[in-house]
């Protein structure tokens, strides 16, 4: 029995064409910082799933197979990169930069419990499901689908999904900048080795966590060397 014709949006040309246009326009939104870019991908995302009928699967947003080992282990590999960027990543960012990380924005934090609460919901909320649906979601879906195949490509994929997301956090500075970044592609690994965005997310929550809990503590915390 013969197939019947290919969708019209399932056809690779198709598909490759709009993974152009969403990226051009995620691409302008995030650095012309539009409003909060996050939340613009957000809904570029929400729209590009409607009009292509497909679930949030598609992004990454899948059910890990063993749910409660990938939760403990996305946690300590979060809050292993925590101390490693602390012990060695800032230092050398800021030695080689001959720069410090700008923390001035969190100057108010340091015993506040308002402060600490509100901030905690949103490392949750906007910054660990926000951006990793946003940036390790939808965005890095869509660079791969316009980019060729292979693991080459993957890794530039990654690479530029990694600097638009350090471009958006200029108030930290070139260091934090660059951590971000990096932080990007550590979060990137993790969505990729455990096949689910959830194992970022929940890495990307903890080291938020932990940093804000720091600073609630002891007031900006510098780079040990």
């Amino acid at each position: 029995m013969a197939a019947g014709p290919t969708p019209v949006l399932r056809r690779p040309g198709v598909r490759r064409g709009l993974a152009a246009v969403e990226v051009a326009l995620a691409v302008a939104a995030i650095l012309l910082d539009l409003v909060v870019p996050t939340l613009v991908l957000l809904v570029l995302a929400a729209v590009s799933l409607v009009g292509r009928r497909e679930g949030p699967a598609t992004l990454g947003l899948r059910r890990p197979d063993r749910p409660g080992r990938m939760l403990l282990q996305a946690a300590a590999l979060g809050l292993a990169w925590t101390v490693l960027t602390f012990v060695l990543i800032r230092p050398v960012l800021e030695h080689l930069t001959g720069s410090a990380e700008d923390m001035s924005s969190y100057a108010g934090l340091q015993g506040d419990r308002a402060a600490l609460l509100g901030l905690l919901v949103l490392a949750w909320t906007l910054a660990a499901v926000g951006e990793e649906v946003a940036y390790r979601g939808y965005l890095l879906t869509r660079l791969r689908e316009l980019l060729p195949g292979g693991r080459a490509w993957a890794v530039v994929a990654a690479v530029v999904a990694a600097v638009l997301f350090g471009w958006p956090h200029r108030e930290y500075g070139v260091v934090g900048v660059v951590q971000v970044t990096v932080d990007a592609l550590f979060f990137t690994v993790l969505r990729f080795r455990y096949r689910t965005l959830w194992a970022a997310v929940v890495a990307h929550g903890t080291v938020d966590t932990v940093g804000i809990v720091a600073v609630f503590l002891a007031g900006p915390v510098a780079a040990l060397w």
